[in-house]
C-alpha cells in the first residue's frame, strides 16, 4: 500500500490548518495593538514612529531610542517617555520589519542599513543630532549609526548590548531556519505564531530574570506583534546576521568619539555581558561602564532612573552613576525570578532581546 500520498495530503492539511491559525492569531494581535504613531517613507522604507517635540528651552538634546530584537517602539517608550517628556525632543520608532514598520530594501537586513534608514527618519522629522539610546540589538544599530554618522551622534547610551562576536557565533535554531530562503517564509507562516504564542510568557520572564516582569508588560508593549510572519522573519534575519556584523564592526569601535555610557546587569540571560558590555567599555575610548549586580536584560524597565541619569551625563551632566547603580542594587537585591528555569546567558541566547 502506498502511504506517501496520504502522508503528503495529511501534511498539507496540517500546514493549511496552521496557516489559518496563524492568520487568525495575527488578526487578533493587530486588532489589539494598532499603530500609535505616524508613518513616513525613510530610505525607501515605510517607518512607524512617535515623535515628541521638545520644549522651547529643553535641558537635554534630542533623544532617539532604538529597541532590541523581538520588540517595537513601545518597549522603550513606555518606561522612559514619562521621565523625559518636557525635557527633550524624543523619537521612538519601530525598526525596519518590526512593529508597524515595513522591512524596506534589502540593506535593512544589516545594522548599517538600518542606521541609514534612521538617519533618513531623523532628517524627515527635523532632528540634526541626537543622543542615541540603544537596547540589546538596538545597541548594535546604535554603534553602526555612530560610525556612519558621527556628525549626527551627540552621544550613546547602550543598554544590555549585543555588539561583539561571541564564541561559535551560534543563535537559536529557529532564527537560522526562519532566515533561510523558501523554508523560512513557510515556517514563519505556519509554526511561528502557534508555537511562539505558547512560549511568549516564559521567554519574556527569562528576558527579565532574575527581575520580575512588570505588570501588564506584554499588553503595554505589544510584544505579540513579533509573531506575525513578516516581523518574525525580519527579526530572525536581524539576529542570524548579528554575528557577522559584530565580527566585521567590533574592531572599528575605537573610531567612536561620542560620549558613551554602557549599562549592564551581571545576571543577563540573553547576552553575555562579559563579552559585549565589557568589550564596549574597553573599545570605546572614555566610555563609562555601569555594572549592576542582580540586574537582568532590561535596564530600561528595571532601572529607568539610572538610564535617565546616564542620558544626562552624556549630555554633559555630573551624576554619580556608580552610586546610583548601588541604589538600584538595593531595590532588586532580593529578586530571584526565573532562577533554575532561565539559564544564564552564554554569548547570545534565543529569548527576545
Amino acid at each position: 500500500m502506498n502511504i506517501v500520498t496520504p502522508a503528503i495530503t495529511l501534511l498539507l492539511a496540517l500546514m493549511l490548518v496552521l496557516a489559518g491559525a496563524t492568520r487568525f492569531g495575527v488578526w487578533q494581535v493587530e486588532r489589539r495593538n494598532p499603530p500609535i504613531g505616524e508613518f513616513v517613507i525613510a530610505n525607501g522604507t515605510r517607518i512607524h514612529f512617535v515623535h515628541v517635540p521638545g520644549p522651547a528651552h529643553a535641558d537635554l538634546p534630542p533623544l532617539v531610542f532604538i529597541h532590541g530584537a523581538s520588540a517595537n517602539l513601545r518597549d522603550q517608550m513606555v518606561p522612559l517617555r514619562p521621565l523625559l517628556e518636557g525635557r527633550a525632543e524624543l523619537l521612538f520608532f519601530d525598526r525596519p520589519g518590526l512593529g508597524w514598520s515595513e522591512r524596506g530594501p534589502s540593506e535593512n537586513d544589516t545594522p548599517f542599513g538600518q542606521a541609514k534608514t534612521l538617519a533618513a527618519l531623523m532628517d524627515a522629522v527635523g532632528i540634526d543630532k541626537a543622543i542615541i539610546v540603544g537596547h540589546s540589538f538596538g545597541a548594535a544599530e546604535a554603534t553602526a549609526f555612530a560610525l556612519a554618522y558621527p556628525e549626527k551622534t551627540a552621544g550613546l547610551v547602550l543598554l544590555a548590548s549585543a555588539t561583539h562576536p561571541w564564541p561559535g557565533g551560534a543563535t537559536s535554531w529557529y532564527y537560522s531556519l526562519t532566515a533561510m530562503p523558501v523554508v523560512g517564509p513557510i515556517f514563519s507562516s505556519t509554526l511561528a505564531y502557534p508555537a511562539g504564542a505558547q512560549l511568549l510568557d516564559r521567554a519574556t520572564a527569562c528576558v527579565f530574570s532574575p527581575n520580575k516582569v512588570p505588570d501588564a508588560y506584554a499588553d503595554t508593549t505589544a510584544i505579540g506583534l513579533v509573531l506575525r510572519p513578516g516581523a518574525f522573519r525580519a527579526n530572525a534575519i536581524d539576529v542570524a546576521g548579528l554575528y557577522e556584523y559584530t565580527r566585521a564592526t567590533a574592531p572599528r569601535y575605537h573610531e567612536i568619539a561620542a560620549p558613551t555610557v554602557v549599562i549592564s546587569g551581571d545576571m543577563d540571560t540573553v547576552v553575555d555581558e562579559q563579552i559585549h558590555s565589557i568589550g564596549l567599555a574597553r573599545d570605546i575610548k572614555g566610555a563609562e561602564l555601569v555594572w549592576v549586580h542582580n540586574l537582568g536584560h532590561k535596564p530600561d524597565w528595571i532601572a529607568p532612573d539610572l538610564v535617565v541619569a546616564a542620558i544626562e551625563n552624556v549630555a554633559g551632566g555630573h551624576n554619580d552613576l556608580q552610586a546610583l547603580a548601588r541604589q538600584v542594587e538595593q531595590r532588586i537585591a532580593a529578586d530571584a525570578y526565573g532562577i533554575g528555569i532561565c539559564t544564564k546567558a552564554r554569548a547570545l541566547d534565543p529569548q527576545p532581546a
